[in-house]
């Protein structure tokens, strides 16, 4: 059960203190307290947990600031939907909304290599009205001989090009807690001049205490990409763990299925599930068409099969695009072969302009038949 407090809610205010003194004198029940902050004002979240069945919603809702109550009925407590919920599926960082209505599309490096390379995506970025990107400074690899990023020593100058081309939001992913202080510490040296969204990678979806950790923390929202060897319900259990840390400014990703039924791709592309997601959540879904199909093959069409998964991905709902670009593939030192060319980004923009206005005349459609 979930107790919704009003906005004015303070815990240093005496209906406060007394709510949350009835709360400890239920028995077998324990709480915790999440803070949503929001752009003008914080929900404040009580969880109760244990067995609340017995416990009339009329009397929870007459507890002293409780606003509403919601009775949980699915496994994932914090990112769940549940009946009557009418809690928020969006969220606001540095500027830019991220939301199961909205599309934001993250192109960018999948590992940071010059300096030079940075700024020349960048650059386009701004150029094509783009404020989000990529930038991949710990690499987590299979092999122990590969490239594994420039870690912290890249992250002044990555950080400086964002700011000078208004890059909002970089998308990076972090293996290790030291890595957050690293980042947190090379934002603040720059000025703070651009966001950053925590990415936990798909070997980490299950390295429970990396996502403690990072759950912990309230500086940057997270994206956690599905693990490619587990369930789906795996996978948002572990999203769970981050909100049932603190965070809830959560993404989740798809990136493809390790199967050997995905050949010749990469992975087996799983944006399908980009509605379940949103039916199980109030998550924002991400697709990775770069990681599920890992190749630049063409369609007889002329359409660049990672361009064929992201317009399925969108059209299926998706609210958020990773994909990879590069300045120069043969010279990039991971996924090389799967980068799209600087010369593709429009037409790659394009592309899922008419996928996004396909998917808006779908729901449209939908809304006329209610029910059917």
């Amino acid at each position: 059960m979930i107790l919704i407090l009003n906005p004015d809610a303070c815990a240093t205010k005496p209906d406060y203190k007394q709510l949350m003194e009835h709360l400890a004198s239920l028995p077998g029940i324990s709480t915790r307290v999440h803070a949503e902050a929001g752009v003008e004002q914080t929900l404040t979240e009580v969880y109760l947990i244990g067995d609340t069945k017995s416990l009339p919603l009329e009397d929870m809702q007459s507890l002293p600031c409780v606003d509403r109550v919601v009775r949980i009925s699915e496994e994932y407590r914090v990112l769940g939907r549940h009946k009557n919920d009418d809690r928020p599926t969006h969220f606001d960082y540095n500027g830019v909304r991220f939301g199961q209505d909205t599309l934001n599309i993250f192109a960018g490096l999948c590992a940071v290599d010059t300096p030079e390379h940075v700024e020349l995506m960048m650059k386009a970025l701004r150029d094509n009205g783009l404020n989000c990107t990529r930038m991949g400074a710990y690499k987590p690899r299979t092999s122990p001989y590969s490239f594994q990023g420039h870690g912290k020593a890249c992250l002044p100058y990555v950080f400086d090009l964002a700011g000078k081309y208004g890059i909002k939001v970089i998308a990076m992913e972090v293996t290790h807690e030291s890595h957050v202080d690293e980042i947190r510490e090379a934002l603040a040296q720059a000025g703070n001049p651009t966001g950053v969204m925590l990415q936990i990678g798909t070997r980490n979806t299950q390295n429970f205490e990396l996502l403690k950790i990072v759950g912990r923390q309230q500086d940057f929202p997270v994206l956690i990409k599905r693990g490619f060897g587990i369930t789906l319900d795996e996978s948002l259990n572990a999203a769970e763990y981050l909100a049932s840390e603190g965070n809830s400014r959560v993404v989740f990703g798809l990136r493809g299925m390790k199967t050997t039924g995905a050949d010749p791709h990469r992975n087996f592309v799983d944006f399908a599930h980009v509605p379940v997601v949103k039916r199980l959540t109030r998550m924002p879904v991400c697709i990775d068409p770069s990681h599920s199909v890992g190749a630049r093959t063409c369609s007889p069409e002329g359409i660049l099969d990672i361009m064929q998964a992201t317009a399925q991905g969108v059209i299926a709902g998706a609210n958020m695009i990773l994909v990879d670009f590069h300045p120069v593939p043969s010279k990039a030192l991971v996924d090389g072969p799967q980068a799209l060319k600087m010369n593709e980004l429009s037409h790659f923009l394009e592309d899922i302009s008419i996928a996004r206005e396909a998917y808006v005349q779908r729901t449209a459609l939908a809304e006329r038949y209610p029910d059917e």
